[in-house]
C-alpha cells in the first residue's frame, strides 16, 4: 500500500529528552503494525532510525529519521527526532513536516527540559502526551498527570489510564471500560472530562449532551475533537510500554482514529517575499494545484551521497515531475522519488499531499528550501519559529597541511544537516571555528568529521567575538595628500560619528554640500568608512551600534582618486572614533536551567565567580527551581562541566544569545593595550 489519497496520511513527530523513549517505542509500533518481524534495540544498535554508526555507538538519535506502516487503511509516517539538548534545532526541523507532536514523558523520570521546550515548540501543531515506560516501578500516575496539567494546563487530560499494575491500559474515550480498575481517576470520570472539554466547542452537541442527556458516540465527536486538537483545547494524554507492549495498539487506534489528517491539522504558515514586503499564502493539501514541498531533513553521507528529506504539501510529485529549488531559474527532473524506512528508501510512483518523501543526490538542495513546480511560487518559503543560536565555538586546527579546504567543505555539509552549527574563519588565530548549542553538540560535530570524512584535527578554543562602540560622539577631518613626480593623490573627508541604542547596527548618512566630494568618489568614502568599522579603532573588533554622517571634504581635479578617498575616509573614521569615548564590548549569554533547592547556593556562587548574575527564578515542579542567569560568553569554558560536577551529573541547561555590554575596565585596558592603545 501506499497513500493515495491526503485523507489517508498522519504525520507524526515524535519529541522528547533523551532516554524517554522514542527509538524503542517506533520499534514497537513497527512491529505491532507488521512493518517488521521483531522490535530492535538501542541496547545492541539494531533499531531502523538509529543506523548512523555514531548513533549506534552513543545510544542516541542523532538525526531525525522518518519509518511508516499502516493502521487499518490509514498511512502513518513517524519521525523519530532527538532528544539531546543540544540537537533541539534538528527536532525543530523535523516537527515542521508534521501534523501531530507527540510529546513523550518518561513515567519515571517526569517532565525534563527538553519536554518543554518541545512542548512550546509543538504549540502551534496538534499534540499529543503519551507517557512512556509505564512498566517502571514506583511511578505515580496520579502525581504524573497533576504535574503535566501544573505544566501544561488543564487541557491535558487523558485519553486511556493506565491499569493498576501498568500491564495494560484501560480506554476512555474510543471504547471505554468503565468497571476497569485504573492507577488514577475512573475511567467514568475521565470519560466525561474528555467529552465535556470536547462538546464546549459545539453549541448544537452541548444541548444534545447536556439538555437531552444523550450519549455521544466517537463518530459525532470526530469534527469538534479535531477542532479541540488544533486550536489547543485538547491536548490527549495516553500511556504505553514500549517494551512490554501495553498501550501499543490503543496508541496506533489513536493516531489512525483521533489524530489529524494534513486536511483537518493547523495549515502551515507560508510567506511571499521577505520582510516588510511578505504577504501570507495559503498553501492547501490539494493534488491538483501547482506542487509546493519543503526539505525538512538534509542527510549526507560521504558514500551513497546527499539525501533530502521533503514534506509534500501541495500538488502531487511523480518521477519525471520538473521542479525548481527556490527562486532557481533553473528546474531539475525528479528521476527516482523515494520512500524512506529508516535508512533504506524505496522507490515509489506517486507523492500525494501530506506525503514524507525523499530525493537523492541533489546537491543544490538545502535544509528548508521550499520545491515547486512554478515560478509563481519562486519567493515562497515555510515560516518557523527561531531556532536556538550557537553560543558554543571551537577552533579547529587540521593536522595535514592541505586539509583545510576538505575541512571547510565537510563542516558546510553539517551545517546543512544542523540549522544551529555555524562556522567562520577567525581572523586572529587564522583557523576555521565552528559553534554550536553546547559542549556535547561540538563534540558529536568532531566525531562526525572524523567517522566520516576521516579528518584529523586539533581543537582550541576561539577568540571571543569582542565588539567595539562608542559612548559620545565627535568630528574628525583627515586629508590624505601625496606627491610622487607625476599625479599625485588627494582627498580630504570631514565625518561625524554618534553613539547608537545597543542592537541598531551600522547607520551611514551623507550631509555634503555644494559638490565638495564628487559623487562618484563618494562609494571610495564609504569603502574606507567600513574598513575601519570592521578593523575597530581601539583594540581591534568591529564596531557596531554606530552612525557616521560624511559632513565635508575637498578634491583636486587632477589628483583625486578612488584610492585617496578610501584611504582619507578610513583614517577619518578611526580618528573620530577614538575622539568620541571608545568601549569594548563583550557578548553575554542567558543560561536556563532547572535544580533542585539545595543546590541554589552553589550554582549561584558558580556564576558569581564568573561575572554572572542571576536574572530571575521560579517554582517549576517538584522542589525544581528554575533559574535563569546572564553570563559573559569569556566565562563560559569549563562551565558545563562544573556545572555537572554540582549538580552530580545532571547539568541540562539551555543557552540563548543575549546581546553585548561594556566590559569591565580591566579587561577592556588589556584588550586595548594589545593594539597599541592601551592607557
Amino acid at each position: 500500500m501506499i497513500p493515495v489519497s491526503v485523507h489517508d496520511v498522519r504525520n507524526i513527530a515524535l519529541l522528547g529528552h533523551a532516554g524517554c523513549g522514542k527509538t524503542t517505542l517506533v520499534e514497537a509500533l513497527l512491529a505491532a503494525a507488521g512493518e517488521i518481524g521483531a522490535a530492535g534495540s538501542v541496547e545492541r544498535g539494531t533499531t531502523q532510525t538509529d543506523f548512523d554508526p555514531l548513533e549506534r555507538e552513543m545510544g542516541h538519535s542523532l538525526s531525525a529519521a522518518v519509518v511508516h506502516l499502516e493502521r487499518d487503511g490509514h498511512w502513518i509516517n513517524l519521525i523519530d527526532t532527538p532528544g539531546l539538548p543540544d540537537l533541539a534545532g534538528r527536532a525543530l526541523c523535523a516537527l515542521g513536516a508534521a501534523d501531530t507532536g507527540a510529546v513523550l514523558i518518561d513515567a519515571s523520570s517526569g517532565i525534563e527540559s527538553v519536554t518543554r521546550r518541545m512542548m512550546a515548540a509543538a504549540a502551534d501543531k496538534c499534540r499529543l502526551i503519551v507517557v512512556s515506560k509505564i512498566d517502571a516501578a514506583g511511578w505515580d500516575a496520579a502525581a504524573l498527570m497533576d504535574e503535566i496539567a501544573h505544566s501544561f494546563g488543564r487541557e491535558c487530560l487523558p485519553i486511556n489510564l493506565p491499569s493498576a499494575d501498568g500491564t495494560r491500559v484501560v480506554d476512555c474515550f474510543l471504547a471505554p471500560d468503565y468497571e476497569a480498575d485504573t492507577a488514577c481517576s475512573s475511567v467514568r470520570e475521565a470519560h466525561d472530562i474528555l467529552v465535556d472539554q470536547v462538546v464546549e466547542l459545539d453549541e448544537d452537541l452541548m444541548a444534545a449532551y447536556l439538555e437531552q442527556g444523550e450519549t455521544l458516540d466517537p463518530q459525532q465527536l470526530h469534527d469538534p475533537f479535531e477542532r479541540a486538537l488544533r486550536e489547543g483545547h485538547l491536548v490527549p494524554v495516553c500511556f504505553v510500554s514500549a517494551r512490554s507492549g501495553a498501550g501499543v495498539h490503543e496508541l496506533l487506534d489513536i493516531v489512525a482514529q483521533l489524530m489529524p489528517d494534513p486536511t483537518e491539522g493547523n495549515p502551515p504558515r507560508f510567506c511571499d517575499g521577505e520582510g516588510a514586503a511578505a504577504r501570507a499564502v495559503d498553501v492547501v493539501p490539494d493534488p491538483e494545484r501547482h506542487v509546493v514541498a519543503h526539505v525538512f531533513a538534509i542527510a549526507n553521507d560521504p558514500f551513497r551521497g546527499k539525501l533530502a528529506l521533503l514534506r509534500i504539501h501541495q500538488g502531487r510529485i511523480t518521477p519525471n515531475t520538473q521542479l525548481y529549488i527556490g527562486d532557481a531559474r533553473k528546474s531539475f527532473r525528479v528521476a527516482h522519488l523515494l520512500r524512506p524506512q529508516g535508512r533504506n528508501q524505496v522507490e515509489t510512483p506517486a507523492g500525494v499531499p501530506g506525503d514524507l518523501c525523499a530525493l537523492a543526490r541533489i546537491d543544490e538542495i538545502h535544509l528548508g528550501d521550499v520545491l515547486h513546480d512554478s515560478h509563481d511560487e519562486d519567493a515562497l518559503h515555510l515560516v518557523h519559529p527561531p531556532y536556538p543560536q550557537p553560543v558554543f565555538g571551537l577552533a579547529l586546527i587540521p593536522h595535514k597541511h592541505g586539509d583545510e579546504q576538505k575541512l571547510s567543505e565537510a563542516l558546510a555539509r553539517l551545517v546543512d544537516e544542523d540549522p544551529c552549527i555555524e562556522t567562520g574563519f577567525d581572523a586572529q588565530s587564522r583557523h576555521l571555528v565552528v559553534r554550536g548549542l553546547g559542549e556535547m553538540h561540538l563534540r558529536i560535530v568532531q566525531e562526525q568529521l572524523r567517522s566520516r570524512w576521516n579528518l584529523q584535527f586539533d581543537t582550541a578554543p576561539p577568540a571571543v567575538p569582542y565588539r567595539e562602540t562608542i559612548a559620545g560622539s565627535a568630528e574628525a577631518r583627515y586629508r590624505h595628500k601625496k606627491q610622487s613626480g607625476g599625479a599625485g593623490q588627494f582627498g580630504e573627508v570631514a565625518l561625524r560619528v554618534e553613539a547608537l541604542p545597543r542592537g541598531a547596527g551600522i547607520e551611514l548618512g551623507n550631509e555634503v554640500k555644494g559638490g565638495a566630494i564628487p559623487t562618484n568618489f563618494l562609494p571610495a568614502v564609504e569603502k574606507g568608512v567600513r574598513q575601519a568599522l570592521d578593523e575597530g579603532a581601539l583594540a581591534g573588533f568591529p564596531v557596531q551600534d554606530v552612525r557616521v554622517v560624511l559632513v565635508d571634504g575637498k578634491h583636486h581635479p587632477v589628483d583625486s582618486n578612488e584610492i585617496s578617498f578610501v584611504t582619507a575616509g578610513r583614517a577619518a573614521t578611526i580618528d573620530a572614533l577614538l575622539a568620541a569615548r571608545p568601549i569594548v564590548l563583550e557578548p553575554q549569554i542567558e543560561i536556563a536551567l532547572d535544580i533542585d533547592e539545595h543546590h541554589f547556593g552553589e550554582v549561584s556562587a558558580e556564576f558569581a565567580t564568573r561575572r554572572g548574575r542571576i536574572t530571575g527564578t521560579e517554582t517549576a515542579a517538584d522542589g525544581l527551581t528554575r533559574l535563569v542567569a546572564a553570563m559573559p560568553l569569556a566565562e563560559l569554558d569549563g562551565f558545563e562541566a562544573r556545572l555537572k560536577a554540582i549538580l552530580a551529573g545532571s547539568s541540562t541547561f539551555t543557552l540563548t544569545a543575549a546581546g553585548f555590554e561594556p566590559a569591565p575596565p580591566e579587561v577592556q585596558k588589556k584588550l586595548a593595550s594589545t593594539r597599541g592603545n592601551g592607557g
